[in-house]
């Protein structure tokens, strides 16, 4: 039940905070290099990290949770202690997969 709930939540966070921010994200790119400053700069203060952070969790969160539910979906996995293992690793490589995503940028940006 949690893992579909989270797969829910991380959904309409991507959608509601992630699509805005890449509009955002784009623009300014496309605006010029004064606007893309000013993204920078407000997305590389501690809130702007968090707020990526929480994306990049939402992402490999829900990512996970559509790969268990695809294998689901073709009908492998439905044993109750397989389904079991899956529902409790599938968050766990999630946060696995967020935490080496952001020790490999702070480590490239010297941080």
């Amino acid at each position: 039940m949690l893992v579909s709930i989270l797969h829910r939540v991380t959904g309409s966070a991507m959608a509601l905070v992630g699509l805005p921010l890449l509009a955002w994200f784009l623009g300014a790119l496309a605006s010029g290099p004064e606007a893309y400053a000013t993204f920078a700069g407000i997305m590389g203060t501690l809130p702007g990290y968090v707020v990526l952070f929480g994306l990049s969790w939402a992402f490999f969160n829900h990512m996970m949770s559509g790969l268990r539910h695809f294998v689901l979906d073709i009908g492998a996995g439905y044993d109750l202690d397989v389904n079991r293992f899956w529902s409790v690793a599938s968050p766990i490589i999630a946060a696995a997969l967020t935490i080496a995503l952001w020790s490999w940028l702070l480590l490239a940006k010297g941080i």
